[in-house]
């Protein structure tokens, strides 16, 4: 193998170089000027302090409320690239001014690494290249960095109801920081993560080239399907490879109280779960709830299913491996595909598939851990 940490750090950590002057923000405006298309300005994409839309665009895409207060550090500027010009213009021109670059696709990392930092910085946001290739024949699609997982989903299901891809349950997950970080989702059981289902990419490297798998190499082609594409390069796109799934799926949501046994269910699923078909992946989230008794608090878990198949073929597994679930053929719901990602983001079943390709609004979505 390669050596690639040193590959890494010339190639990026696109903490790029800094200056041990204040860079200058005029100069690095003209910069980008210079090194982008003649025929695509990027002036109209550039969004400064001092522009009206700049809080706008800096928060809509900011999920974690901690990194949002009065005293977070703010960028010197906001760069919603609208072509790989901007892109490369970006990344020469931070490295040569000494700035750091932060690049964002979707906003939901958890620290806020993609919109904050203590030094001089600017945001390359990415949603602005969103582009969606299917091809269902050879069961492939190119996706765009800043495409969103509803999005891809939305295209897929235009265009085959037996098509797939594993991905996160958000439907405003950026593809650019999601898949590069692994891209857990509900059918990894069968098909993996994101990034096992990942078979070419393109970067912008340090010095402003675009690469694919072949001319970046095998080492940084592996770095960057979960170990953070940014470290490397700024993703502009991804090319995966498409899953078969059944025409209809089941999924089901059961919550138990404590008082109702959820314990004792939750301690048995601990020894099922590694063992049920792959083609079944339950989640266990408990919350805090009202208690039936006034005043008082109880625990409740909601376990919710996927299965790639019918209720029937689910209910004879779980009656076998897992009964103390108690699932009935009442709460299993069999939906497309795609309409089974509209379920986990948590709308009712029955939900039109279209708010799929709904844009988030500032605090939609909000993690604080």
């Amino acid at each position: 193998m390669k050596p690639l940490f040193l590959t890494a750090f010339s190639i990026f950590l696109l903490t790029v170089s800094y200056a041990t002057s204040q860079p200058s923000l005029d100069s690095f405006i003209q910069c980008l000027q210079n090194h982008s298309d003649s025929s695509k300005p990027i002036s109209a994409s550039v969004y400064t302090r001092n522009n009206s839309s700049f809080s706008q665009i800096l928060l809509t895409r900011i999920h974690n409320r901690r990194h949002s207060t009065p005293n977070t550090p703010k960028p010197l500027a906001i760069i919603t690239a609208t072509d790989e010009s901007n892109v490369r213009a970006t990344v020469i021109c931070a490295k040569s001014h000494g700035i750091q670059l932060r690049i964002r696709s979707g906003g939901h990392d958890y620290e806020g690494m993609s919109y904050v930092s203590d030094v001089p910085f600017v945001i390359l946001d990415m949603f602005n290249l969103n582009s969606i290739n299917i091809d269902v024949a050879n069961e492939i699609a190119w996706v765009d960095a800043g495409a969103t997982t509803g999005q891809i989903y939305y295209r897929i299901a235009e265009k085959s109801t037996v098509h797939g891809f594993p991905a996160g349950a958000g439907l405003n997950l950026g593809a650019g920081g999601h898949f590069s970080g692994g891209g857990y989702g509900y059918m990894m059981r069968k098909y993996g993560l994101s990034v096992d289902n990942i078979i070419d990419a393109r970067i912008v490297d340090v010095n402003g080239k675009i690469l694919d798998r072949k001319t970046m190499g095998e080492d940084v082609f592996w770095a960057i399907r979960g170990g953070g594409g940014a470290s490397f390069g700024v993703i502009l796109s991804w090319k995966i490879s498409l899953v078969k799934v059944p025409e209809k799926v089941t999924v089901f949501r059961i919550n138990k109280t404590v008082e109702q046994g959820a314990t004792d269910v939750v301690y048995q699923w601990q020894f099922v779960a590694p063992k049920l078909h792959e083609d079944l992946f339950i989640r266990v989230m408990p919350t805090v709830e009202n208690s039936t008794q006034k005043g008082k608090k109880t625990v409740q878990v909601d376990f919710i299913g996927h299965f790639l198949g019918l209720s029937d073929r689910l209910l004879g597994l779980l009656n076998e491996s897992f009964p103390e679930l108690g699932l009935q053929k009442s709460d299993c719901h069999e939906v497309s595909w795609a309409e089974s990602t509209v379920f986990w983001a948590d709308y009712p079943v029955g939900t039109s598939i279209e708010v799929l390709l709904n844009k988030p609004t500032h605090w939609e979505l909000v993690l604080q851990r």
